[in-house]
């Protein structure tokens, strides 16, 4: 307890849970601002107020489009990427399962969004292959060419994984889709603003993305949805949308998200040397503590992204003894910390149960500094080892020498 209080004395507040969310910028601030107390009205009024506020939306409409080389009339603005993942997933199938078309194919790491909204459509009596992520959590193109049939409908593959930040061959995987005659959607909340993303050279049919993962609002995201593509409407009633989803338009989240899109594309290159660089030298000394592993390729994986396992512990534990010195992380994903199952993204990299449960994810953005990264190597190896003198299953893995193996698929 001794060293814990002086831990507790001497601690730096460091939020290192980025792919969680992010804080909204003070430029993404400012351009929100006026729509809350000035520019306030309602994009489908006719006054001039109105009309400012309907301007402003269709502007952050064809800068988020040009950020992805997309037309503004293939932007829909949604609640956040969740919704979006729904949309292009049960719309698509909906869609094409009145040509015969009642197969999907996705990966067993993708978000919850996705997996359960392919779960909720294997209820209605679609089918659904799920493809292995291997080792290194990376989708192969070719066994995702090799799954496609005559009724397949649709393939989603998340761009960048939300836990482990492996990048995926979407370029590749896309070109197979195009050739294939299949629609191709593609999960982009963790990729966008971190890696560059064209929809047309990619050939990517719908796209999902969040403001709040790249230091703009909460509750605000979009779906890209190529033209000529007539997805079922997500809400009935007002014209909003393009009449595709009802519903008065969140004008001020909506010119946040297009300031914060456009500023991390800007600032994309420099941020992602830096955050890289960070990345690398967290992994490295991290993985010196005894018994630990990175999760997921040591390449392809986004700048900023950290995911460890640390064998003997368990991850939420680890979490809160870092919280005590001050340090914001995750155990997996922060849309299920909630549970106490491990991580399906861990599992599906062939982790076993014992060792995916001590897992750690630390993600950076533009917020974090090389003396975050100190403060944390300072700290780290300490909770582990005072985690672990607490252990029994550490006693009995060291005691027994036991080895876990990793699975390949």
């Amino acid at each position: 307890m001794k060293g814990l209080k002086l831990m507790a004395e001497s601690k730096r507040f460091v939020y290192a849970d980025n792919a969680a969310t992010t804080a909204v910028s003070p430029s993404v601030l400012r351009a929100m601002e006026p729509f809350y107390t000035e520019l306030y009205g309602n994009p489908s009024s006719l006054y001039s107020v109105g009309q400012k506020a309907k301007k402003a939306l269709e502007e952050a409409r064809r800068n988020i489009a040009a950020c992805l080389n997309a037309d503004p009339n293939e932007i829909f603005f949604t609640s956040g990427g969740s919704e979006a993942d729904n949309w292009a997933i049960k719309g698509t199938a909906h869609l094409l399962a009145k040509k015969g078309k009642r197969h999907i194919i996705t990966t067993k790491f993708e978000h919850h969004a996705v997996l359960h909204a392919c779960a909720s459509l294997e209820k209605e009596g679609f089918e659904v292959t799920y493809l292995e992520v291997h080792r290194n959590g990376i989708v192969r193109p070719e066994e995702v060419e090799a799954a496609i049939r005559e009724d397949t409908a649709l393939v989603t593959v998340m761009y960048a994984n939300n836990e482990i930040g492996t990048i995926q061959p979407i370029e590749e995987i896309g070109e197979i889709c195009r050739r294939r005659g299949v629609l191709f959607h593609t999960d982009a909340v963790q990729a966008a603003g971190n890696v560059p993303i064209d929809v047309k050279v990619q050939n990517i049919d719908m796209l999902s993305l969040s403001a709040h993962k790249f230091h703009g609002p909460k509750g605000v995201g979009l779906l890209y949805c190529r033209k000529g593509i007539a997805l079922p409407n997500l809400i009935d009633g007002g014209a909003q949308e393009r009449g595709r989803r009802a519903g008065t338009e969140n004008v001020a989240g909506i010119v946040g998200m297009s300031a914060a899109l456009r500023e991390a594309c800007d600032t994309m290159a420099d941020r992602g040397e830096r955050l890289a660089k960070m990345r690398d030298r967290l992994i490295g000394e991290a993985l010196k503590i005894e018994r630990s592993r990175l999760n997921g390729d040591p390449v392809h994986r986004l700048p900023g992204n950290v995911s460890l396992c640390f064998e003997g512990i368990e991850g939420e534990s680890l979490l809160l003894l870092l919280d005590f010195a001050g340090v914001c992380a995750s155990s997996g994903s922060a849309c299920t910390s909630g549970s106490l199952d491990p991580s399906h993204v861990l599992l599906a990299i062939g982790l076993p149960h014992e060792v995916a449960h001590g897992s750690l994810r630390l993600s950076f953005s533009d917020g974090n500094t090389e003396e975050d990264v100190d403060y944390i190597l300072s700290v780290l190896p300490g909770i582990v080892e005072r985690l672990r003198a607490m252990s029994p299953l550490w006693e009995t893995i060291q005691k027994n020498n036991i080895q876990y193996e990793i699975r390949d698929f």
